[in-house]
């Protein structure tokens, strides 16, 4: 083992820097109240207080927000038709020391809770407390695997002693703040571990063991509701295993009694730095959904419906970006993803048309021809039916079902059949809202050819006389890892040492990293950079230096970009120089000349930056910013600069092209890391069709553009007094700020489609109201939003009866209908539909 210097302060650099994860929030209003007797179950579906539903839920992550946006985003989830609000809890926010806990401002879960409860919502407590979730190290604080001895997610009593004590503090706070259904609480289901069903070969019997444990454990929390473990087939009994993925039709429980649930639709996918936008369109999510109700599903869970934004240093991965976006109903700042969450609000409605029927768990299934097939539920004499085509290609098959009608079903759809003979929904028949968001400049920057002053900017460099000169904390005789070295304050470790030599020479520094990103300097001279990639985290750096005669002072700066969080044993998978090698090569490359890996090495944890909290305008220390013109492409630098907050209600984000690499803060609040620097791929992007299966290369965007550009800043971050705010950058490697700039985003344009029968509903968001009428047009228009065009048929009153509806007004609706617009003649085998285009003021 290395030795450590005991005057290294890990704690106080623990506590020096948890601002980093913990953003400001303010209160949140209350609404109404919901109260729950009991919550049972069997193979056809839940009861709440005795009555069978099909439960609709998605998941939002309390810490991926802030308390300022959880009503809303609770609201818009009961608008969009979901009964039940899911989260997990996250570790290592809570207790980022050993017996440490912090449930305050945006980590107050218990109020989120209460919030779902108020709007009439039920609960879904996805303790864990592994969460995956694409959050750094799994959720796992750092202090954890750090404790002797412990191996983690498997039969070790150190590991479930500590896991039990979360636990328990966990769901006593549930108890005392009665959240549980059991006590009248929102909470009708709680979750032990994680997709432990999908790594735990490698762990063996002592894997077996320790998942018997963990439900044995949950059940004598005696908390009166469920308990569930997803992906996991040989879950013991009572706990209840479910499916996650993008389709779960075919998923069978383990247990005859146990409902199906699907607790992860994955709605999209993450993103990573460098990887291009993934996007699943709203046809196949709700085909998804709807083929999974089919066939005897009882809990649907989005995940996400809304993904926020992952502040701080909690985004995993490693390589996972900042935005957490995942192409979800209400995007990365609370609006409505269009169509996607109109989409699947109607097909809420029609399931839940249904639900008394599909909860009676009576069913027959029927092939009508080859990938075609009708599916009644029965419960008595009522009937509720689906047509589902699973063809890939093809025209639509028209699906004669004799007295109870003819259907026109799209390849890859679902149809759904109120008393098996009146359609009211189909998955690949969007007749919902597409909005087109803009991002409208609210405050100036300095590009050449724009009037006016741009933001006053002040600098300071980081100061790294220290490290270059070799001066660290601690020293050890081997490379070291670097997350457990650092216990994960802070995403920079430096690596010091020295070497000797006789004479001047050009020699090759090699340095063998785990990753994730290295910066080299050979006797305070910067000597290049290299990074790894999502696909590659670690890599060789290879540079040729100049050694002069006597000392030489060689200095590697190791960063991490977020620590891993899903695999067996993931914990174990090193970062930054973990045992090298490093070696001074030959100029053949090939003869090592010097391996110093076993030097002694010098180490220190973070930047003078972190430890003086530069980026906190109200921190105590003074640090003496300078009024020169800032410098560009430098690396290593900090700058500053203050801003109005942007009036209205609209989501504020900050553009930060021009920077490199680093780290933002608006008044001390983190935005996350920042790297617009990093392209995404520049092929694959283009014609994207629903049907067929997805999967995260499927439809993507953003091709050959920086993968993240736009940085959100929650209003609650900034001030609302008329002060100004101040917005602090951490340049890495070098960037230009005067390039920065803010915008609010807001829909522009709202167009809509629906077909004769069914309503168009329009809306502009955030009061916003509709300003005019682009187009309009009821017979068989073409294109899409933004590209409209007239068909060969055409109602004559198509505009003006859209603008007597809709103009000077927050929203609106249409009955798209010959009552509304008057007879079309389109010929035979045309169905009529309404295309509209409308601009927001």
């Amino acid at each position: 083992m290395a030795s450590i210097s005991s005057h290294f302060p890990i704690s106080l650099l623990l506590l020096s820097l948890i601002s980093l994860l913990i953003p400001l929030s303010l209160a949140a209003e209350e609404t109404t109240t919901t109260t729950i007797k009991n919550v049972t179950y069997d193979a056809k579906s839940f009861m709440i207080n005795g009555k069978r539903q099909i439960i609709l839920s998605g998941s939002i992550h309390y810490p991926r927000s802030t308390q300022h946006m959880w009503p809303d985003l609770i609201q818009k989830a009961k608008e969009g038709g979901l009964d039940a609000i899911e989260s997990y809890i996250f570790w290592d926010h809570h207790e980022p020391l050993r017996r440490k806990y912090d449930f305050s401002g945006n980590l107050d879960f218990v109020k989120f809770f209460k919030l779902v409860q108020q709007a009439g919502l039920y609960g879904v407590l996805r303790i864990g407390p592994y969460v995956c979730a694409e959050w750094s190290y799994g959720g796992f604080p750092l202090w954890l695997k750090n404790t002797p001895g412990i191996v983690l997610r498997t039969d070790n009593d150190i590991y479930k002693n500590e896991m039990q004590t979360f636990v328990t503090k966990i769901i006593d706070m549930c108890k005392q703040a009665k959240l549980f259904a059991s006590q009248g609480g929102p909470i009708i289901i709680a979750q032990i571990e994680n997709e432990y069903g999908n790594v735990m070969e490698p762990y063996g019997e002592a894997g077996e063991s320790y998942l018997n444990w963990c439900a044995e454990m949950a059940v004598a929390q005696n908390v009166g509701v469920p308990w569930i473990m997803c992906q996991q087939p040989n879950a013991p009994k009572p706990m209840i295993n479910t499916c996650n993925g993008y389709y779960c039709e075919s998923f069978e429980p383990n247990s005859p009694n146990s409902p199906k649930m699907f607790t992860e639709n994955w709605v999209g996918w993450f993103k990573k730095w460098g990887e291009r936008d993934p996007h699943r369109t709203a046809e196949d999510v709700a085909f998804s959904v709807a083929r999974f109700f089919q066939r005897g599903g009882a809990f649907n869970n989005y995940y996400m419906y809304h993904g926020g934004t992952n502040f701080g240093r909690s985004a995993g991965g490693p390589y996972i970006a900042t935005t957490y976006d995942y192409d979800a109903p209400l995007d990365e700042y609370g609006n409505l993803n269009q169509p996607k969450w109109g989409h699947l609000k109607q097909l809420h409605q029609s399931l839940k048309i249904g639900q008394d029927v599909i909860t009676a768990g009576n069913w027959t299934e029927k092939e009508i021809v080859p990938g075609v097939n009708l599916t009644t539920h029965t419960n008595g004499a009522q009937r509720f039916c689906f047509i589902s085509n699973t063809n890939t290609e093809g025209d639509p098959i028209n699906v004669n079902l004799n007295n109870d009608g003819v259907y026109w079903v799209p390849s890859w759809s679902v149809t759904l059949l109120r008393n098996c003979n009146s359609e009211i929904y189909n998955t690949a028949k969007i007749n919902a809202q597409t909005s087109l968001f803009v991002k409208k400049q609210s405050l100036p920057h300095n590009h050449e050819n724009q009037k006016g002053p741009g933001f006053k900017w002040v600098w300071a460099p980081e100061t790294i006389r220290d490290t270059l000169q070799g001066k660290g904390r601690f020293r050890a005789s081997q490379l070291l890892e670097q997350k457990l070295t650092t216990s994960d304050v802070s995403d920079y470790l430096w690596y010091m040492t020295t070497i000797e030599v006789n004479q001047t020479k050009r020699v090759f520094l090699r340095v063998n990293t785990t990753g994730h990103v290295l910066h080299a300097y050979v006797n305070k001279r910067f000597v290049g950079s290299q990074s790894g990639t999502p696909n590659q985290l670690g890599f060789i750096f290879e540079t040729p230096v100049v050694l002069t005669r006597g000392k030489n002072n060689i200095t590697l700066l190791s960063a991490t970009v977020g620590l891993a969080n899903y695999g067996s044993f993931f914990e174990n998978k090193p970062t930054g120089i973990a045992g090298g090698p490093v070696q001074l090569v030959g100029n053949d490359n090939s003869s090592v000349l010097n391996d110093l890996s076993f030097n002694n090495w010098s180490y220190k944890v973070g930047l003078n930056g972190e430890w003086k909290r530069v980026f906190d305008p109200n921190a105590h220390q003074h640090h003496p910013w300078r009024t020169t013109e800032p410098p560009v492409n430098r690396r290593m630098t900090w700058y500053k600069t203050s801003f109005q907050t942007p009036s209205g209600d609209d989501p504020v984000v900050v553009d930060l092209l021009g920077m490199g690499k680093g780290h933002a803060w608006v008044n001390g609040n983190s935005l996350g890391r920042f790297w617009p620097s990093v392209l995404a791929n520049s092929t694959g992007c283009g014609n994207c069709d629903y049907r067929g299966e997805y999967n995260p290369d499927k439809c993507v965007t953003n091709c050959g553009e920086p993968s993240q550009r736009w940085y959100h800043v929650p209003r609650s971050f900034m001030k609302t007094d008329g002060k100004s705010n101040t917005l602090i950058l951490f340049e890495e490697i070098g960037g230009n700020p005067k390039d920065v700039s803010f915008s609010t985003v807001g829909v522009a344009i709202g167009c809509g489609t629906a077909y004769e029968g069914n309503t168009i509903e329009l809306s502009c968001n955030n009061g916003k109201i509709i300003s005019g009428i682009d187009f309009a047009s009821f017979g068989d228009p073409k294109g899409e939003c933004g590209s409209f065009t007239k068909g060969v048929c055409e109602s004559n009153v198509s505009v003006s009866e859209v603008e007597k509806a809709c103009v000077g007004k927050e929203s609106c609706s249409v009955n798209v209908s010959t009552n509304t617009f008057g007879s079309v003649d389109c010929g035979n085998g045309v169905i009529k539909r309404l295309a509209v285009q409308a601009s927001c003021a």
